[in-house]
C-alpha cells in the first residue's frame, strides 16, 4: 500500500528502489510484477508485433537496472520506467527499417531469452541476457561487412545488389530476380551463399558457444 502523501517516511516505491539496490530478487520481481503490465499495454498501443512489444518492455526493464546508480527518486518510478520505454519503442522504430532480416539457421526471433512475465529471474541474468544479444547483434555486423568488403574489392556487384535488396529492403527472392534481371534460383543461390559465408566468418571469431549455441556443434 503507498504511504500517505503527508507522511515523511520513504514511499512503496522508494522502499522497492532501495530493496532492489541491496540486491533483493524478490523487490525485482516485484517492481516487474506491478509494471510489465502497463508498459505492455502501452507499447502494444503502438505497435502490432507483440513479440516486438515484449522485447521492448524487457529491454525498459534492463535499461532501468543499467540507470539505477543515476535514479534519485526525483522522479515518480513510473514516469520514470514509461520513459525509458517511450525511448526504447522509439529507437525499435527507428531501426526497424533498416534491421537486416537474416536469421541463421536454428536460431528463433522469439522473446523467450528474457522470459520476465511470472519467472524469479533475478537481474543480473536478465542484464546477461541482453549483453548477449548485443554480442551477437555486432558479430552478425562485423561478419556481413566483412563479406560485403570482400564483394567489393572482386567487384560482385550484383551479389551485392541482390543481398542489398534481400536483406536491407525485405524483398522476397522473385522480386529481386524482377528487379535484376536474374533468376529466382540465382537469387537463391547468392542469399545461401552469404548465410553459409557469414556462418563460416562467426565460427572463425571463436565466440563463447552460448552466444551462438547452433555453430558449437558443427
Amino acid at each position: 500500500m503507498n504511504v500517505p502523501a503527508d507522511s515523511d517516511g520513504p514511499s512503496a516505491d522508494e522502499l522497492l528502489v532501495a530493496q532492489i539496490r541491496d540486491g533483493d530478487s524478490g523487490a525485482w520481481q516485484s517492481l516487474i510484477d506491478r509494471y510489465e503490465g502497463r508498459l505492455l499495454a502501452y507499447t502494444r498501443s503502438r505497435i502490432r508485433d507483440s513479440a516486438a512489444a515484449e522485447d521492448i518492455v524487457q529491454e525498459a526493464f534492463v535499461g532501468f537496472l543499467i540507470s539505477l546508480p543515476n535514479y534519485d527518486g526525483g522522479r515518480p518510478l513510473e514516469s520514470y520506467l514509461f520513459s525509458i520505454c517511450a525511448y526504447k519503442l522509439t529507437d525499435h522504430l527507428r531501426r526497424e527499417g533498416r534491421r537486416p532480416a537474416l536469421q541463421l539457421h536454428g536460431r528463433s526471433s522469439s522473446a523467450g531469452d528474457f522470459e520476465l512475465k511470472g519467472s524469479a529471474r533475478v537481474a543480473s541474468s536478465i542484464a546477461r541476457s541482453v549483453e548477449r544479444k548485443r554480442i551477437e547483434e555486432q558479430a552478425i555486423r562485423d561478419a556481413m561487412q566483412e563479406q560485403i568488403d570482400r564483394w567489393k574489392q572482386s567487384g560482385n556487384w550484383i551479389k551485392l545488389q541482390a543481398i542489398e535488396l534481400l536483406i536491407v529492403r525485405g524483398w522476397g527472392n522473385k522480386q529481386v530476380a524482377e528487379q535484376l534481371d536474374l533468376s529466382e534460383q540465382q537469387v537463391a543461390n547468392y542469399k545461401s551463399d552469404f548465410q553459409i559465408r557469414l556462418k563460416s566468418i562467426l565460427k572463425r571469431a571463436e565466440l563463447d558457444e552460448s552466444v551462438f549455441p547452433e555453430l558449437a556443434g558443427e
